[in-house]
């Protein structure tokens, strides 16, 4: 019989530790699964604690893609420098061997068009003077691009600070089209550049006078005071320079008047349209000069004599209706007619090349304007109201017949044939491509059409107040139609099909709106006269 055990000896039994066999196995186990440092090595790097690895790639990947921006913008640049450079040397590379090149065709030279064309430093061989270097011929050429392509969508007019002449405060603006002035900034880098070269020899003797006359005609074109005063400056240092005879001094001194007449300086007006007579027939304005100028009994022979004279003979002609002298205006009106009407015109116009019509069309424009001129000087001597009406239908049809054939339709409409007063008017008709793919006659066709469409406008317009004022239905319905047609001439469609909607090149917005006052009050004055 076994003791027995007092409890607290079972309690300590219970308690005692596992057996040693049992702490000997899972010691034996434990040492089993032990991973040598051997076996660590061999199986690669410990696990990385994975905060520290989002940590990680949160701070790399801004700057990654700073990286890859900076690489896409020096690419992006790069492109569009290299787009830009190229776009850039095309243009000019263009203007120099395209639009400067010079005139080639035989026509064209024969009626003396090419020596009408702009000159650019490059003389009648075209382009620019390669002495002006690489700065001064971009500058002549970024001029070019300013005055003829624009200053860029959305530059209209700017203002522009020139020097100040007369009662105009210092430091005023005056409102020019930005193409203008910015032509004329580039053509004074030009026109310093060309100075210091001549200087030194490295440019053409003429390629001064040439930068500096385009200058002045750009600053003729601004219109304002103080751009005139500038171009007569300008001009009168062209004229300086040039051997006082020839064409270009025809053309200069015809200019130096325009400027002065607009300037109001009336005696240096009139001595300069005298020299401008006197050197399209070559004479030496030195001899004999006189202040009233003379119209000449026989024209000149040259083409480009010829387009001076009758050009001086306008001016002339303005200039004495719009200062009073009426009966001197009115010798000056009939002696030019009989004169411009002496210059033979082509016979047949298929059998005509386009440069002889042009002169042809250019010498009918200048004479419709004296009529027109002839005109208002008999209203105003208070000579018979028909014989202003007579000229006035001159000056009508002739303008009609030049604005038609520089677009190439027809002088009587298909569906009024026969008419006197052809339908509809061609006031946005294109130039024909014959003139407008010639580098010399572009832009004397284009002035042309210009002015013949207003010429037209004006002519009837004169007529449609003289006829107004007879006040019967066949005087009212007759005036109606006159307004109609010079509203035809001077306005442009609308977005409606045979609407009139506002002023087309070449007329003034007031001249417009009067016109079409004129129109409106003789229409309501006809419906009247139609329901009584």
């Amino acid at each position: 019989m076994l003791p027995r055990v007092s409890r607290p000896l079972a309690h300590q039994c219970l308690r005692r530790p596992p057996c040693i066999s049992y702490l000997r196995l899972r010691r034996h186990a434990s040492s089993e699964n032990r991973v040598s440092p051997s076996q660590l090595e061999s199986t690669g790097p410990p696990p990385i604690n994975p905060i520290h690895e989002r940590f990680a790639t949160s701070a790399s990947v801004p700057f990654d893609v700073l990286r890859r921006f900076l690489a896409y913008s020096a690419i992006g640049m790069v492109l569009v420098g290299a787009t830009t450079f190229t776009a850039l040397f095309a243009t000019h590379l263009w203007v120099e061997n395209v639009e400067l090149a010079p005139e080639t065709d035989e026509d064209v030279r024969r009626w003396q068009w090419d020596l009408e064309a702009e000159r650019w430093s490059g003389g009648f061989d075209g382009g620019t003077d390669p002495g002006l270097g690489f700065k001064g011929r971009m500058a002549v050429r970024s001029a070019w691009v300013a005055q003829h392509w624009g200053a860029g969508a959305g530059v209209g007019a700017i203002g522009s600070r020139a020097a100040v002449h007369g009662n105009k405060k210092s430091g005023d603006l005056d409102i020019v089209e930005a193409r203008l002035e910015y032509a004329q900034d580039f053509l004074n880098i030009a026109i310093n550049i060309a100075t210091k070269r001549s200087a030194e020899g490295q440019v053409r003797p003429e390629t001064v006078n040439e930068l500096i006359a385009r200058h002045a005609n750009i600053m003729e074109r601004m219109g304002t005071m103080d751009a005139l005063y500038e171009a007569r400056s300008e001009y009168e240092r062209v004229w300086t320079g040039l051997p006082g005879k020839g064409f270009n001094a025809a053309r200069t001194a015809l200019k130096l008047g325009d400027v002065n007449a607009r300037l109001g300086d009336r005696a240096a007006a009139l001595q300069w349209w005298a020299r401008a007579i006197q050197l399209t027939w070559e004479q030496d304005p030195s001899h004999g000069l006189t202040a009233t100028p003379k119209v000449p009994e026989s024209p000149p022979s040259a083409p480009i004599s010829q387009r001076t004279l009758a050009s001086t003979l306008v001016s002339l002609s303005a200039h004495y209706a719009t200062t009073g002298e009426l009966k001197q205006a009115q010798a000056v009106e009939e002696s030019s007619l009989n004169l411009l009407r002496s210059i033979p015109q082509p016979q047949s116009a298929e059998s005509t090349p386009p440069p002889q019509i042009l002169h042809a069309l250019y010498i009918l424009h200048r004479s419709a304007l004296i009529s027109v001129h002839l005109a208002e000087v008999l209203h105003a001597r208070k000579a018979n109201p028909a014989d202003s009406m007579q000229w006035l239908y001159r000056a009508a049809e002739s303008s009609e017949r030049v604005a038609l054939s520089l677009t190439g339709l027809p002088t009587e409409h298909p569906d009024a044939p026969g008419s006197r007063i052809p339908h509809p008017p061609s006031s946005e008709a294109a130039l024909v491509p014959v003139y407008a793919k010639n580098r010399s006659m572009r832009q004397p066709a284009t002035n042309l059409l210009r002015d013949a469409r207003r010429t037209a406008a004006e002519a009837w317009t004169l007529m449609g107040i003289l006829t107004e004022r007879n006040c019967g239905t066949e005087s009212i319905l007759k005036a109606l139609e006159y307004y109609e047609r010079a509203l035809g001439w001077a306005g442009v469609s609308a977005d409606r099909a045979g609407g009139i909607g506002k002023a087309g090149e070449g007329t003034l917005e007031k001249e417009w709106n009067a016109l079409w006052s004129s129109y409106v009050r003789v229409r309501e004055a006809a419906r009247k006269k139609t329901d009584a």
